[in-house]
Protein backbone atom coordinates (compact mmCIF):
# COMPACT_ATOMS: atom_id res chain seq x y z
CA UNK A 1 0.00 0.00 0.00
CA UNK A 2 1.35 3.41 -0.96
CA UNK A 3 1.58 5.99 1.81
CA UNK A 4 -0.66 9.04 1.60
CA UNK A 5 2.22 11.49 1.89
CA UNK A 6 5.80 11.97 2.93
CA UNK A 7 6.71 14.77 5.31
CA UNK A 8 10.18 16.25 5.77
CA UNK A 9 11.14 17.47 9.24
CA UNK A 10 14.02 19.95 9.02
CA UNK A 11 15.99 21.09 12.04
CA UNK A 12 18.55 23.86 12.05
CA UNK A 13 21.59 24.77 14.11
CA UNK A 14 22.20 23.44 17.60
CA UNK A 15 19.07 21.29 17.64
CA UNK A 16 21.36 18.27 17.51
CA UNK A 17 22.16 19.18 21.14
CA UNK A 18 18.58 18.96 22.40
CA UNK A 19 18.50 17.12 25.69
CA UNK A 20 21.89 18.57 26.61
CA UNK A 21 21.44 22.31 26.19
CA UNK A 22 19.34 24.69 28.23
CA UNK A 23 17.05 22.00 29.61
CA UNK A 24 15.06 24.68 31.42
CA UNK A 25 14.01 25.99 27.98
CA UNK A 26 14.11 22.92 25.70
CA UNK A 27 13.56 20.01 28.09
CA UNK A 28 15.44 16.76 28.35
CA UNK A 29 14.33 14.96 25.17
CA UNK A 30 16.96 14.57 22.48
CA UNK A 31 16.30 15.19 18.80
CA UNK A 32 16.49 11.41 18.32
CA UNK A 33 13.76 10.96 20.96
CA UNK A 34 11.55 13.44 19.15
CA UNK A 35 12.21 11.80 15.77
CA UNK A 36 11.32 8.36 17.15
CA UNK A 37 8.04 9.68 18.57
CA UNK A 38 7.17 11.40 15.27
CA UNK A 39 7.95 8.23 13.30
CA UNK A 40 5.45 6.25 15.37
CA UNK A 41 2.85 9.00 15.04
CA UNK A 42 3.35 9.31 11.27
CA UNK A 43 2.88 5.58 10.77
CA UNK A 44 -0.37 5.73 12.75
CA UNK A 45 -1.58 8.18 10.10
CA UNK A 46 -0.23 6.08 7.22
CA UNK A 47 2.33 8.74 6.43
CA UNK A 48 6.05 8.50 5.77
CA UNK A 49 8.43 10.89 7.49
CA UNK A 50 12.08 11.80 6.98
CA UNK A 51 14.35 13.85 9.20
CA UNK A 52 17.28 16.13 8.50
CA UNK A 53 19.35 18.37 10.74
CA UNK A 54 22.19 20.67 9.83
CA UNK A 55 24.08 23.49 11.46
CA UNK A 56 24.74 25.00 8.02
CA UNK A 57 22.33 27.35 6.27
CA UNK A 58 23.35 26.39 2.73
CA UNK A 59 22.87 22.69 3.43
CA UNK A 60 19.35 23.39 4.71
CA UNK A 61 18.62 25.42 1.58
CA UNK A 62 19.87 22.57 -0.62
CA UNK A 63 17.61 20.14 1.25
CA UNK A 64 14.57 22.41 0.78
CA UNK A 65 15.29 22.81 -2.93
CA UNK A 66 15.69 19.05 -3.28
CA UNK A 67 12.40 18.49 -1.43
CA UNK A 68 10.20 20.04 -4.13
CA UNK A 69 9.40 16.79 -5.93
CA UNK A 70 9.90 14.39 -3.01
CA UNK A 71 7.79 15.66 -0.12
CA UNK A 72 4.19 16.65 0.48
CA UNK A 73 5.07 19.12 3.22
CA UNK A 74 7.82 20.43 5.47
CA UNK A 75 7.93 20.93 9.21
CA UNK A 76 10.82 23.24 10.01
CA UNK A 77 12.53 24.35 13.16
CA UNK A 78 15.19 26.60 11.68
CA UNK A 79 16.67 27.39 15.08
CA UNK A 80 18.45 30.74 15.11
CA UNK A 81 18.14 30.97 11.31
CA UNK A 82 14.44 31.63 11.95
CA UNK A 83 15.36 35.17 12.94
CA UNK A 84 18.09 35.86 10.39
CA UNK A 85 17.72 33.92 7.15
CA UNK A 86 15.94 35.48 4.22
CA UNK A 87 17.66 32.79 2.14
CA UNK A 88 15.71 30.04 3.94
CA UNK A 89 12.52 32.06 3.45
CA UNK A 90 13.19 32.28 -0.29
CA UNK A 91 13.94 28.54 -0.55
CA UNK A 92 10.68 27.73 1.25
CA UNK A 93 8.81 29.97 -1.20
CA UNK A 94 10.14 27.80 -4.02
CA UNK A 95 8.85 24.66 -2.26
CA UNK A 96 5.21 25.80 -2.76
CA UNK A 97 3.63 23.09 -0.59
CA UNK A 98 2.54 23.27 3.06
CA UNK A 99 5.17 24.42 5.54
CA UNK A 100 4.70 24.52 9.29
CA UNK A 101 7.16 26.33 11.52
CA UNK A 102 7.99 24.75 14.89
CA UNK A 103 9.72 26.03 18.00
CA UNK A 104 9.94 24.23 21.31
CA UNK A 105 10.07 27.49 23.26
CA UNK A 106 7.69 30.41 22.94
CA UNK A 107 9.83 32.73 20.81
CA UNK A 108 7.51 35.65 21.60
CA UNK A 109 8.24 35.50 25.32
CA UNK A 110 12.01 35.36 24.91
CA UNK A 111 14.66 37.93 23.96
CA UNK A 112 13.57 40.70 21.58
CA UNK A 113 15.74 39.37 18.72
CA UNK A 114 13.92 36.02 18.76
CA UNK A 115 10.48 37.57 18.27
CA UNK A 116 10.84 38.08 14.51
CA UNK A 117 10.48 35.03 12.29
CA UNK A 118 11.27 35.14 8.59
CA UNK A 119 9.89 31.60 8.32
CA UNK A 120 6.46 32.83 9.45
CA UNK A 121 6.14 34.88 6.25
CA UNK A 122 5.80 31.67 4.23
CA UNK A 123 4.53 29.10 6.74
CA UNK A 124 0.88 28.11 6.84
CA UNK A 125 1.20 28.17 10.61
CA UNK A 126 3.55 28.22 13.53
CA UNK A 127 3.56 26.05 16.63
CA UNK A 128 5.68 27.26 19.52
CA UNK A 129 5.99 27.00 23.25
CA UNK A 130 4.91 23.40 23.82
CA UNK A 131 8.32 21.74 24.01
CA UNK A 132 8.57 18.50 22.07
CA UNK A 133 4.77 18.49 21.71
CA UNK A 134 5.13 21.38 19.24
CA UNK A 135 6.46 18.84 16.73
CA UNK A 136 3.56 16.45 17.34
CA UNK A 137 0.99 19.21 16.89
CA UNK A 138 2.69 20.31 13.68
CA UNK A 139 2.78 16.76 12.31
CA UNK A 140 -0.89 16.08 13.02
CA UNK A 141 -1.78 19.39 11.39
CA UNK A 142 0.31 19.03 8.25
CA UNK A 143 -0.97 15.49 7.67
CA UNK A 144 -4.51 16.90 7.60
CA UNK A 145 -3.38 19.63 5.20
CA UNK A 146 -1.80 17.33 2.64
Amino acid sequence: MQKLSTILVLNGPNLNFLGNREKNIYGSKSLEDINEKLTVLAHQYDCDINFFQSNYEGVLIDKIQDARNKYSGIIINAGAYTHTSIALLDALRIFSKPVIEVHMSNIYSREWFRRNSFISYIAEGSVCGFGFLSYEIALKTIIKMV
